[in-house]
């Protein structure tokens, strides 16, 4: 038997931040995000030899032990990995270890921006459902996540990432103060997501997979300057939080209208809203490139993530598509055209 899972990254549109717990806790989040053509992977073969393997290209890591009721955190690899395998047993499994060969790849370097580790561990969490045939819902796989990363490895973020991988599509999602969590879908025509498609690329900066460990922290530096705002109550946080919860509201208006202008501009406050939540969201070095591009025609270019680098999405006229996709190359990162994808996470088994 094979199992094989996969969960969509995601690009943030509006609210990012406002849904780190910290904040939403106290005044409600909002995010406007989509789900992309790019993927978490995981495979498990199931095994009788008592041994656990794991094998991750995504960070080029692997492991190779006995079956262990519990996987060490403190100081290893493969963290995400770990943390899912000690939940499943715990919580599902009556504490008995299992015995197991998995596979995991990503089709985007990990702290870049799409969502990448949340969406993993939604990847890993589905195999295990499958396999196990736990029956575990859309709202409880989220939650669960959620849970590893933020309360069993102690992994800071928002929540964002875990239901955008697990429901897919266009959603609106509210985080309420009471940590529920509403998801509204954007049902919208296909000629306007055609739309879209045809007027928004990916950036990545990264010159390779091994600058992803110095976006990761650069990343993990960021939500924690957010947090600490949101728990101060630092006026221009909470100012720029707010901000971005109403942006988010506009965008999703404009784009259920179909005014797509209003939604460039939107696009832009929103980025420049998010450089207000920390004094490390942006550089020198991301300006250089967002000038860059809207010299070559971009009308709207913001990090789809926390910031300070990763994948910014570049919207445009489709008129100018050409033009910009050539004149990116000159920062010598890679343009990624994309595609929305409006199923989550899914699994199957050979």
């Amino acid at each position: 038997m094979i199992i094989r899972s996969r969960a969509p990254l995601r690009i943030g549109l509006a609210g990012g931040g406002t849904d780190i717990e910290s904040y939403s806790g106290k005044h409600g989040g909002v995010v406007l995000n989509a789900s992309i053509n790019m993927y978490a992977y995981c495979t498990i073969i199931p095994t009788t030899d008592g041994v656990i393997k794991i094998n991750s290209y995504d960070n080029n890591s692997s492991l190779e032990t006995k079956s262990v009721p519990r996987l060490e955190l403190e100081g290893n690899n493969l963290i995400l990995h770990r943390g899912v395998y000690n939940r499943i047993v715990s919580q599902f499994n009556g504490g008995k270890p299992l015995s197991f060969y998995m596979s995991t790849s990503n089709d985007a370097p990990i702290g870049s921006g799409l969502g990448t580790s949340s969406t993993m561990v939604v990847a890993i969490l589905e195999a295990f459902n499958k396999w196990l045939n736990l029956g575990l819902n859309k709202h409880q796989m989220a939650e669960l996540a959620y849970d590893i990363e933020r309360k069993d490895l102690k992994l800071e973020g928002g929540k964002q990432d875990q239901y955008a991988a697990v429901f897919g599509g266009f959603n609106f999602m509210e985080f309420n103060t009471d940590n529920t969590v509403t998801i509204n879908p954007l049902n919208l025509d296909k000629n306007r997501v055609r739309e879209l498609e045809n007027s928004i690329v990916l950036y990545y900066s990264g010159k390779s997979r091994s600058s992803a460990k110095v976006q990761l922290e650069l990343t993990n530096n960021i939500i924690a300057s957010q947090i600490e705002g949101s728990k101060n109550n630092h006026e221009k946080t909470l100012d720029a939080m707010q901000k971005l919860k109403e942006i988010a509201g506009k965008m999703k208006e404009y784009i259920l209208l179909g005014r797509l202008d209003c939604f460039a501009k939107a696009l832009r406050d929103a980025w420049e809203n998010k450089k207000k939540t920390s004094s490390i969201v942006s550089n020198k070095e991301l300006e250089n490139i967002i000038e860059l591009a809207s010299i070559n025609g971009a009308e709207a270019v913001k990090v789809s993530g926390a910031g300070g680098g990763g994948f910014l999405l570049i919207y445009f006229n489709p008129i100018n598509r050409q033009k910009l996709i050539d004149g990116m190359s000159i920062a010598g990162g890679k343009v990624y055209p994309i595609s929305f994808t409006f199923d989550g996470v899914e699994s199957w088994i050979l």
